[in-house]
């Protein structure tokens, strides 16, 4: 098969070399290199660098609404285009011009959170399973029939960068299954996904990462797990701003006013919340790096240790 490879970030690379395993890969699209760091110098994607290595040429077009953009893909005579994260809605167009259209690994198990951060969505909306679809793509927003697709637990205290690691792991994996099916003829059965339980993984905003003390713990611990490592979640506590890494909810009974210190110890420092309180475990203060509660309360003697 000829395939041409569309995606961009880090989850996006396990699936760029399984597709490059028996170096069916002509060419991979990766958005342009954009200004990282600090000094703000352009930076190929993790998608770019891995295609690097592997001699497989790379075409960064800022979208296809050009007619050379599209005869370009065209003239690559692609059997497949695998799109993973790649960062652009693709036309009709596009989508028309491989034999087997286009396929795209999603990170969750759809019709649940289709959009841009499904990971972290679902680990804020508390939910206990996600998972992997590969689906055929439609000029919607994620709305193609589904190939394939594979469901794991979420672990109780995962962090929405340990989810992405399995997922992206897990995407891979499902991804080399259709393309062991299509490889001796046979295509994936496409399903088209219920109307019922669609959600919308909406891209994430730095200014959401802000916790709001009234809200109930359970809330916000999930909230916590799931901006980490970004946006990374942020709290006003005893007059400092504090980026939060680890918290739990505590089921606790209390008349205080939410953001009031219940108690600090070796454990962790305990937040009332509007119902229960919020245990953070390891915080980071502006300017440092991440430590334990109880270290971070050794400079804080006003606040106290509780037993």
């Amino acid at each position: 098969m000829r395939i041409v490879f569309a995606g961009t970030p880090d989850f996006a690379v396990p699936c760029l070399r399984i597709a490059a395993q028996r170096n069916e890969v002509v060419a991979v699209y990766t958005q342009p290199d954009r200004p990282a760091g600090r000094g703000r110098e352009l930076t190929p994607s993790p998608v770019k660098r891995e295609a690097l290595l592997r001699g497989i040429p790379v075409l960064q077009p800022e979208n296809f609404k050009a007619a050379i953009s599209r005869e370009a893909l065209r003239a690559l005579q692609p059997d497949l285009m695998i799109v993973v994260a790649y960062g652009l809605i693709l036309p009709q167009s596009v989508l028309d011009i491989p034999t087997y259209g286009c396929w795209n690994v999603h990170a969750s198990l759809l019709p649940r959170w289709r959009g841009a951060a499904p990971i972290q969505r679902a680990i804020e909306a508390g939910d206990r399973h996600s998972g992997v679809c590969l689906m055929q793509m439609e000029k919607g927003l994620d709305t193609g029939p589904v190939l394939l697709s594979q469901s794991l637990d979420i672990g109780e205290q995962e962090t929405g960068g340990q989810l992405h690691d399995r997922l992206s792991a897990l995407g891979a994996q499902v991804l080399g299954d259709g393309l062991g099916l299509l490889r001796v003829g046979l295509r994936p059965v496409a399903r088209p996904q219920p109307a019922e339980g669609v959600t919308y993984a909406h891209k994430l905003d730095k200014a959401e990462a802000r916790l709001d003390w009234s809200q109930p713990a359970v809330a916000l611990a999930d909230k916590v797990r799931a901006f980490n490592p970004w946006p990374m979640a942020e709290a006003l506590l005893a007059g400092e701003r504090l980026c939060l890494h680890g918290a739990v909810a505590l089921p606790l009974q209390h008349d205080a006013a939410p953001g009031t210190v219940l108690q600090a110890g070796r454990d962790g420092i305990d937040v009332a919340c509007g119902e229960g309180a919020l245990r953070i475990r390891v915080l980071q203060r502006e300017g440092g790096k991440a430590i334990t509660a109880a270290d971070y309360l050794n400079g804080r003697r006003d606040l106290g240790i509780g037993a």
